[in-house]
């Protein structure tokens, strides 16, 4: 697994024990709430619950995660769902999923804590860990960074990152629908001094719809 020393979180989850060949991590990537349902393992410090949008944003009256672990709070948009007992692998302290029907695509998006990153550092560690987590999450395949901007949390420095990612079949730019072509966007929080928080979003297919709804979820995050 690839590691990024100045990070206190790992940029992508610790690998499960391999069940036979390495080609067989492929079958993870039939959609990412598959993937994620495969990749689910023991224990993560919990500390999540639900309250409800009250602003004007287009999730306005939804119910929204408040992720005590990593500070963030976030909207569950119709149609997705958010498990609170469900147990997560350590880089990660809750999510929200939605599953295509057929069940052979979704999006997901998860939230975490982290270490400390200085403001000038947030491009260069938001970009590793975006490319790192597409390396897990499709490792027979490729990405490109299609946006890589500065942001804020309220108020607080972030950076965000959207790559187009291949599972290995077909190339980033296979035509929407194919299966080929996904989106993963890593939103990375300057909290204060002493931590930070990351957002990462994952839509297969990544077309235009699906892409837009993982990033309007993302965007709707606040800080607790």
């Amino acid at each position: 697994m690839t590691t990024t020393p100045h990070l206190a979180f790992p940029p992508a989850p610790p690998a499960p024990s391999p069940a036979g060949r390495p080609g067989n991590r492929r079958m993870l990537v039939a959609g990412a709430v598959a993937a994620l349902v495969l990749l689910l393992a023991a224990a993560a410090a919990g500390g999540w619950w639900l309250t409800r949008d009250e602003d004007s944003s287009p999730f306005a009256g939804r119910p929204r995660v408040t992720d005590g672990a990593a500070g963030l709070s976030y909207a569950i948009p119709e149609g997705w769902k958010h498990e609170e007992q469900q147990k997560l692998i350590g880089a990660f302290t809750s999510s929200v999923t939605k599953t295509d029907t057929g069940g052979e695509g979704g999006s997901t998006v998860l939230s975490g804590r982290a270490g400390a990153v200085p403001q000038p550092a947030l491009q260069r560690q938001a970009e590793r860990a975006a490319r790192s987590n597409a390396e897990f999450f499709y490792p027979d395949g490729s990405s490109e960074i299609e946006e890589s901007r500065p942001t804020t949390v309220d108020g607080r420095p972030a950076h965000t990152v959207a790559l187009r990612v291949s599972d290995g079949k077909h190339g980033t730019g296979s035509p929407e629908g194919s299966g080929g072509a996904g989106h993963l966007r890593l939103t990375l929080v300057a909290v204060d001094d002493s931590r930070s928080a990351f957002l990462l979003g994952i839509a297969q297919p990544g077309g235009p719809v699906e892409a837009g709804e993982v990033d309007k979820v993302m965007e709707s995050a606040s800080l607790n």
